[in-house]
């Protein structure tokens, strides 16, 4: 797939950093988000998953945090967006969530929605191997725990990014419904725009939000009406899971 070029120079320095820092003990590299879909769209941040052999030393870790202070300086405004977890290799083996090696008590809670997005090709290889080799399967349970706790991070963020909350109420709604978890912001968004047309103007200002064409009016919009779509999408996922099988129809 390929990258803007903004967004390819900043992976290339990524990557040729961490050869450096870490040597033999970087197994993988791997993007995941929206980067991976082919409708792209607006990226807030980019995300990714180092995978490493051994343990970290206190120098990697000293020379991990610098790579990334300098990322941030010579490409903004992402270069301070990356968004990544560094993971052993026998923790990304598990389904278990894989703590975080460089910050302490940090673990990656999405990991289920992690890998069946990067199973299912909607991930961009920057090093190492086959991420099927390495990336187990998710069961649906563990896919459901994870949205749950995806709608429990959207509660408690309601006033600080309304356009976040918008898109993946969505994409929340449209997993629920579907049991599909592979899906953009974008292509959720469409999909509950069609779905919902009195949603409409909230989805669509979040996108604009998202592209950094929003007003404060617009901001203001949203963050006033985001309580009435939160409770709208909780009782549409409740009644998903009232009802059971999928809808294979939408």
């Amino acid at each position: 797939m390929k990258l803007p070029d903004e967004i390819r120079n900043l992976c290339e320095a990524l990557l040729k950093g961490l050869k450096k820092v870490l040597g033999d003990n970087l197994y993988g590299v791997y993007l995941y988000g929206a980067l991976a879909f082919p409708e792209g769209g607006a990226t807030g941040d980019i995300d990714f998953h180092v995978i490493l052999k051994e343990e970290l030393d206190q120098k990697e870790k000293s020379n991990l945090k610098e790579l990334h202070a300098a990322l941030a300086r010579d490409f903004p405004p992402l270069g301070a967006e990356l968004d990544g977890y560094y993971i052993l290799l026998d923790d990304a083996r598990r389904p278990s969530p894989p703590k975080h090696q460089i910050l302490d008590d940090v673990y990656d809670h999405s990991w289920a929605l992690h890998r069946e997005h990067i199973r299912a090709g909607r991930c961009i290889v920057l090093y190492g191997p086959d991420p099927k080799l390495i990336y187990p399967a998710a069961s649906w349970q563990e896919l459901e725990d994870a949205l749950r706790g995806e709608m429990e991070y959207v509660k408690n963020h309601l006033n600080e990014c309304p356009d976040y909350c918008i898109l993946n109420l969505c994409r929340l709604m449209y997993s629920f419904e579907t049991h599909d978890v592979v899906i953009s912001k974008i292509a959720s968004a469409k999909w509950a725009s069609d779905a919902f047309p009195q949603w409409r103007r909230h989805i669509k200002l979040a996108e604009k939000s998202y592209a950094r064409q929003a007003t404060d009016q617009d901001k203001q919009f949203m963050r006033n009406e985001l309580g009435s779509l939160y409770h709208f999408a909780l009782e549409r996922i409740q009644e998903s899971q009232l009802n059971g099988e999928p809808d294979k129809s939408l």
